[in-house]
């Protein structure tokens, strides 16, 4: 990674990262190293896996993303961190995480599901804290290129492969949920705002249209990075290139929502890459002028790394990428008024 970083946690950026799934769990684990002033806000669209079938059988918002992101921000003991990890092997609770019960236990007993996520959050101890986006039951529908559509986020995929073209647009039903008021401050307070990796119409589009969030973007006078995917996504995006992915997030939000674009320099080893192709996966590939042409610039750095033969961020030098951009990028300018210094953010 090279070069040096002297900031304590307690004085580092404040940084609001919005996405879901294991790509933002993924940032959060790198991010806690650098900051403590740290908000991940998350999607509530899954109605997949363990949480589809809490939301089912208890009415409650899915907990799964948000638990991920719980854990990987938490300092608890290794044996509460173990026991939050732990998934049940048998009967009716086979494949349910006792992290998403404890969840679903809290969510009883508190008066909202904010509250709830509050309380697990000190519970573990957690690092910076985590917000669902909006706190409404909403679920995700997807429209294709050929007028098909297919509501319920874990039904797209099948969908998307029996339709073979791509998807036109995403919406959420209800459309329009009300945002959490602490989502929109942890935004506009930011100093650097991240679209965490992830899959694109399933985990990062369904936050920008959640109402209030794109508006407090813009608002906000933060540096604010797209962090790309480093494959293709078998079942979502399959032949995207970088400006296809930058394209779909402005058409369902606005233009120009976020000035950097990051993306992985680090080589794949082709073994790899064959075997991701037989799953209809390949690397993104980055086409940059037609991504300068979205005003969008594009910063390459080695940031994936390849565990057990599958392509992954890594956490740590992501972060670092992500948190030397702000140093680079930022500068406080100190502005002596009749009263006090007051501290602002510019951009060079």
């Amino acid at each position: 990674m090279g070069g040096c970083y002297s900031v304590a946690p307690e004085h580092g950026p404040r940084i609001a990262a919005i996405g879901g799934g294991t790509g933002l769990s993924t940032l959060l684990r790198g991010l806690k190293l650098y900051t403590k002033n740290l908000t991940a806000i998350v999607t509530m669209a899954d109605d997949g896996g363990g949480s589809g079938r809490l939301r089912q059988d208890l009415g409650m918002l899915p907990p799964g993303d948000i638990r991920s992101c719980l854990e990987a921000l938490a300092n608890a003991e290794p044996l509460m961190a173990q026991l939050m990890h732990y998934r049940f092997c048998e009967g009716t609770l086979a494949g349910q995480s006792f992290g998403n019960l404890f969840l679903a236990a809290l969510n009883g007993i508190m008066p909202s599901f904010d509250r709830a996520v509050e309380s697990m959050s000190q519970v573990l101890a957690i690092t910076g804290r985590v917000l669902p986006v909006t706190t409404a039951d909403v679920q995700l529908e997807a429209t294709f290129e050929n007028g098909a559509s297919v509501v319920g986020e874990s039904r797209i995929f099948r969908c998307k492969k029996e339709q073979d073209c791509r998807i036109r647009r995403v919406r959420l039903i209800p459309e329009h949920p009300r945002a959490l008021p602490a989502a929109v401050e942890a935004l506009e307070e930011a100093e650097v705002i991240v679209l965490a990796p992830g899959s694109l119409y399933t985990s990062i589009i369904p936050n920008l249209l959640v109402d209030g969030i794109v508006d407090a973007i813009r608002r906000s006078r933060a540096l604010k990075v797209y962090v790309c995917n480093v494959m293709t996504q078998d079942g979502e995006t399959e032949g995207y290139t970088v400006s296809d992915h930058i394209r779909a997030l402005f058409k369902h939000s606005c233009p120009g929502l976020f000035d950097l674009c990051l993306t992985n320099s680090s080589p794949i080893p082709p073994a790899v890459v064959q075997r991701y192709a037989q799953e209809g996966a390949e690397p993104i590939f980055c086409d940059r002028e037609s991504v300068e042409a979205l005003g969008v610039e594009i910063v390459s750095r080695p940031v994936s790394t390849v565990e057990n033969g599958l392509v992954r961020h890594n956490p740590g030098h992501l972060a670092w990428e992500l948190v030397q951009l702000h140093n680079q990028r930022n500068i406080r300018v100190v502005t002596v008024g009749p009263h006090r210094a007051t501290h602002n953010q510019v951009e060079k």
